[in-house]
């Protein structure tokens, strides 16, 4: 059944609303009392409104007290005061990874300055030093929340440091390197990976081949309490699962045949191998938040890895039933059924919190309709499009974020937010806003994304016809590469470097998929150039 079809099924045309309110909004829903995004009927209006509330939210957020953007400081919002915690572990480089595919959907320049904002300031203010035995890593925490200084560990003080955001952080360092191709970029992502590969050992079921946090002038391993109450430290923080960036982060450095590739093909291998024998195996997938200091189990860290092997199925000859099997048992340790009445299953965040979250639940849904893209099995598709609408109700009308039961977190309602909203549209188009134009993902990265009306970079293909001619341009880091783009109306050409475009299904060229509600999906595959023209 194609997923427009499902849709229609999912979101009949006649709407009711509910009595019972969810965080911010009264629940609205379908004639068959099944669960619609709170702003519009129509998913892909309501996803593309939230996801714009969202990063306006975080753009004009208060400065603090030292010259700082709030969320340089804290991990949690407070409208009245400043609230006393410093950064979330991944909260940078999970804003950088939303921001990057949101500003290929948006084009807005200001997404893309953020993301250089907040590399520069980390890079200059937050990495260990050159002297110590893990040296250029980044910091996950500023223990002096005022000081413009991120020093340590959230739990376990100043010098820890977690290797597995480490792995996040460069990953996102890459990514500007191919937007802007400062060097910079990539000789500190290059700094960060020949730590990791250097410190890789053969892992078991008790330490991962690298640690969850250890301090980088000792190499003493962190400690976490294991399901203990009275405070003791029972058991080490030698174990996590969450090294999906960290692989990816090999991959790319090899692809780009940059910094020491036999040693990053070492890495990669060795821990590989490791996610094989054990997360996968014996279902532990470990801690991954900062905040917590005892054993959890998490569905980020499931999950991720889940999406990794999606990604690269020619690693995984059965990725089918991988992925599968973790979603099911993902299920079985995360589900929350207590918004069944409206027809969705919702995603608990860990073991020792489980409370349903924005992010875990857009999460699972975005990577569930991702795997029902791949494999045809739609079994999970109805779920996933109304989890993706729960998540919606966390947004407030002026776009700050926060999970039902707690607080506005800066991780999980922002940089951990967007993407998967994003991340949906990619492996079900249809959920894209009709009456627009959006780059919904790339191959390659997009360096520049130019929208009709917001033309900026066009001229430097030398073209000659009127501007109000464009639709879009964009350029992208690599030569050869495709492009999902949803359009109003179908373009009268496409030009690659100049040279237009054929329609075919096969080889270099584009193809056109009208849709019912109004324009359709292009689909442009590049095989000679980086800069491309839409006309209308």
């Amino acid at each position: 059944m194609k997923n427009g079809l499902l849709l229609l099924l999912i979101f009949p045309l006649a709407v009711l609303h509910a009595q019972e309110k969810l965080i911010y909004h009264t629940i609205r829903t379908d004639t068959k009392g099944m669960i619609i995004p709170w702003y519009d009927p129509d998913p892909g209006k309501s996803y593309n409104h939230i996801i714009n509330q969202v990063w306006n939210f975080w753009d004009t957020m208060r400065r603090d007290m030292n010259g700082l953007p709030y969320y340089m400081n804290h991990q949690v919002w407070n409208p009245d005061f400043d609230d006393p915690r410093g950064i979330g572990g991944d909260q940078f480089a999970m804003a950088m990874s939303s921001w990057r595919l949101y500003y290929a959907y948006s084009g807005n320049e200001r997404v893309k300055e953020n993301m250089f904002f907040i590399a520069d300031y980390y890079l200059t203010h937050g990495l260990s030093g050159s002297d110590t035995r893990w040296p250029s890593m980044p910091f996950p925490y500023n223990t002096l929340v005022y000081s413009g200084v991120y020093d340590g560990d959230m739990r376990i003080g100043r010098g820890f440091i977690q290797p597995d955001k480490a792995g996040s952080f460069a990953l996102e360092l890459i990514h500007l390197y191919k937007i802007r191709e400062n060097p910079q970029y990539l000789e500190a992502a290059i700094r960060i990976a020949d730590v990791l590969a250097a410190h890789i050992r053969d892992g078991d079921s008790s330490y991962s081949p690298l640690p969850f946090k250890v301090n980088v002038f000792t190499g003493q391993l962190g400690m976490l309490r294991d399901h203990g109450l009275d405070g003791t430290c029972m058991d080490t923080a030698g174990y996590t699962s969450n090294w999906a960036p960290a692989l990816q982060l090999f991959l790319d450095l090899r692809g780009l045949g940059q910094g020491d590739t036999t040693a990053y093909r070492t890495g990669f291998d060795r821990l590989l191998s490791w996610m094989r024998a054990v997360p996968m195996q014996l279902n532990k997938w470990g801690p991954f938040f900062e905040d917590v200091d005892q054993w959890s189990e998490t569905q980020i860290n499931a999950m991720t890895f889940a999406r990794f092997i999606m990604e690269h199925r020619a690693l995984f000859p059965e990725w089918k039933q991988e992925v599968r099997a973790i979603i099911d048992k993902v299920h079985a340790r995360f589900a929350n059924n207590n918004w069944r009445k409206y027809g969705v299953t919702v995603t608990n965040e860990q073991t020792v919190y489980q409370v349903p979250g924005e992010s875990h639940s857009a999460r699972q849904a975005a990577d569930e309709l991702l795997y029902t893209s791949l494999s045809g099995d739609s079994s999970f598709f109805d779920n996933a499009v109304r989890e993706l609408n729960w998540a919606t109700y966390m947004v407030d009308f002026d776009g700050k974020n926060r999970f039902p039961q707690d607080e506005p977190w800066l991780t999980d309602g922002y940089g951990d937010y967007i993407r998967h909203f994003l991340r949906a549209m990619d492996a079900t188009p249809t959920l894209t806003a009709p009456g627009e134009d959006h780059i919904i993902s790339s191959t390659s990265v997009i360096q520049q994304a130019d929208y009709r009306g917001h033309l900026k970079k066009y001229i430097y293909l030398n073209f000659d016809a009127d501007s109000s001619t464009v639709v879009l341009f964009y350029r992208t880091f690599d030569t050869t590469g495709t492009e999902k783009i949803r359009l109003r109306a179908k373009p009268s050409a496409i030009l690659v470097d100049g040279h237009r475009l054929v329609e075919t299904a096969h080889g270099e060229g584009y193809d056109w998929t009208p849709f019912k509600d109004g324009g359709g999906l292009l689909v442009v595959r590049r095989e000679k150039g980086r800069k491309v023209l839409l006309l209308k």
